[in-house]
């Protein structure tokens, strides 16, 4: 297994958007390379009948029925609106 060095904290940190004092970086190498020696010794079990997985639960969306309800009056939603364009939301724009 590949030595951590600070630089790898350091690219770890930038990647995450995290500023790291010198001492903090000192103090993180010889954690990021614990977990990383964990993770390569889990590399050694043999994983070829277990199914992959996203969740450990079982997840299901729960959907409601899709049925037509009134809906607000334009009128009401567009009350309080800055600023209007006929009868839509006139907003800055986004795209150069």
């Amino acid at each position: 297994m590949k030595e951590i060095g600070v630089e790898d904290v350091e690219h770890v940190a930038m990647l995450a958007r995290l500023e790291l004092t010198e001492a903090e970086k000192r103090a993180l190498t010889p954690q990021l390379g614990e977990v990383l020696g964990y993770v390569e010794k889990l590399n050694e079990l043999d994983t070829a009948e277990v199914e992959p997985t996203a969740h450990i639960l079982p997840v299901q969306n729960v959907m409601r029925s899709d049925e037509l309800q009134p809906s607000l009056d334009p009128k009401d939603v567009l009350r309080n609106a800055p600023k209007l364009t006929g009868t839509l939301f006139q907003v800055p724009r986004v795209v150069e």
